[in-house]
C-alpha cells in the first residue's frame, strides 16, 4: 500500500515537471529500498487498523437500533394506565430497565450484549419471578382477600380464668315437697304451712376452662361462691343469712348472644327458727343447711355486661339435727330468678383484635 502511494506521488511530480529523469530514477530506487525494509508485519498491522473500525460501526448501529426500540417501548408505556405504569416501573429491577434502553452495565454482575436483543443478567441470584422488560405496561394481578369473620360475642364472654361479679334476686312463692324424699325414704308430702322467700345473692364466678364440647353440650364451667340474704315475707320466720358454693355449666352456642345455663349450690346459714317458740311446722333450730338449683338463659350485651333470667329452687332444713326434740320439716320453694353479671378485670385479647 505504501508503494502504491509512492508511485502515485512520483507520477504527480513527473506530470508537474518538477523532477528530472535522474531524480525520478533516484526516487524509484529509494522507493524499492523502503519496500524491502518495511516488514510484512507492518502491512498486517495496517490491515488490522483498517478492519478494527468495523465493530465500532456495528456497535453504533446496535445502539441506534436499541434507541429505536426504547422509543417504541416508551410509546407503548404512555398508552397504558398511568398509575399502573408507575407502579410497574417502580417494582422493575433497575438493571433490566437499563437493558431495555441499551445502556451500559450498572454493576459487574449485570452485563449485556451490544446487539439489538438485550441479554438477561448473568447473576444467578436474580429472582426469575421479577418483572421483565415490557411487563411494566401490564396491570398487576388483583387478589381478592376474604375478610375473616369476627369472633362472636360469646367468645369474649366465656373463657378460662374469667372473673365476674353477679347479683341475683328472685321471688319464690311456690311450695313443693322435698324433691329428694324418694331417695331418703320419706313420704312425699307437704305441710299446711306455706312460705314465700325473696333471696338476694351476691356471687363471684370464676370460669374454670375455655369453651369446648360437641353440639348442644358445647360450653364451659363456672366455680361460684356466694353470700345471700333471704327475706321471708310469708311464714313464721322473717330472714335467712347464708353462704353457699357451687358450679354452673354454661351452654355456649357458636353464634348469638344467648347462652343457657344450669347451676347447683350447697351452703349453710342461720334462720330465726320459730318451732322452739311453739309454731307448728316451723324450723326446729337456727343453724340450717341450704340447697339451690336453677336453670335459665343469659344474654350478653358485650364482653363486660350480661343479664340472666330463669327458675330457681331453694331448700332450707337442719338435716334432722333438731330431732327428736323438734321435727325437721324444712322449706321447699321455687320461682323466677333474675340477675346481672359484670366482668372483673381486663378483657381477654384475641389474636384477631
Amino acid at each position: 500500500m505504501l508503494n502504491l502511494a509512492l508511485d502515485e506521488f512520483s507520477a504527480v511530480l513527473s506530470r508537474s515537471g518538477k523532477l528530472g529523469f535522474d531524480k525520478r530514477r533516484d526516487f524509484r530506487k529509494r522507493q524499492q529500498a523502503i519496500g524491502r525494509i518495511l516488514p510484512k508485519r507492518s502491512m498486517s498491522l495496517l490491515m488490522l487498523l483498517v478492519f478494527a473500525g468495523a465493530p465500532l460501526q456495528a456497535q453504533r448501529s446496535g445502539l441506534q437500533e436499541s434507541a429505536r426500540q426504547g422509543d417504541e417501548l416508551a410509546a407503548s408505556i404512555a398508552a397504558a394506565d398511568v398509575a399502573t405504569t408507575i407502579e410497574g416501573i417502580s417494582q422493575a429491577p433497575l438493571a433490566n430497565t437499563s437493558a431495555v434502553f441499551g445502556l451500559s452495565c450498572l454493576t459487574p454482575k449485570h452485563c449485556f450484549s451490544s446487539s439489538t436483543a438485550p441479554l438477561q443478567p448473568i447473576d444467578s441470584d436474580v429472582d426469575p419471578d421479577r418483572d421483565q422488560p415490557g411487563d411494566s405496561s401490564k396491570a398487576p394481578a388483583v387478589v381478592a382477600l376474604r375478610k375473616p369473620k369476627p369472633p362472636g360475642i360469646n367468645e369474649s364472654v366465656f373463657y378460662k380464668n374469667r372473673l365476674e361479679f353477679s347479683l341475683d334476686s328472685g321471688w319464690l312463692p311456690i311450695n313443693i315437697p322435698f324433691v329428694f324424699d324418694v331417695f331418703m325414704g320419706d313420704a312425699y308430702t307437704m305441710t299446711s304451712l306455706k312460705y314465700t322467700l325473696v333471696p338476694v345473692i351476691a356471687s363471684l364466678r370464676w370460669q374454670l376452662d375455655d369453651v369446648d364440647g360437641p353440639w348442644i353440650f358445647r360450653g364451659n364451667w363456672d366455680l361460684e361462691t356466694s353470700a345471700g340474704f333471704t327475706f321471708i315475707p310469708r311464714g313464721p320466720e322473717t330472714r335467712y343469712i347464708s353462704w353457699i358454693m357451687g358450679i354452673r355449666r354454661n351452654f355456649v352456642p357458636r353464634r348469638g348472644r344467648v347462652a343457657p345455663y344450669f347451676d347447683g349450690r350447697l351452703g349453710l346459714g342461720d334462720i330465726n327458727a320459730k318451732e322452739p317458740s311453739g309454731v307448728l311446722y316451723a324450723q326446729g333450730q337456727n343453724f340450717t343447711f341450704t340447697v339451690n338449683m336453677g336453670s335459665g338463659v343469659r344474654y350478653n350485651f358485650n364482653s363486660r355486661y350480661s343479664i340472666s333470667a330463669g327458675l330457681n329452687w331453694m331448700h332450707i332444713s337442719n338435716l334432722y339435727l333438731s330431732e327428736p326434740q323438734f321435727s325437721n320439716y324444712g322449706i321447699n320453694v321455687y320461682g323466677p330468678m333474675f340477675g346481672i353479671d359484670v366482668r372483673l378485670g381486663k378483657p381477654r385479647l384475641h389474636s384477631s383484635q
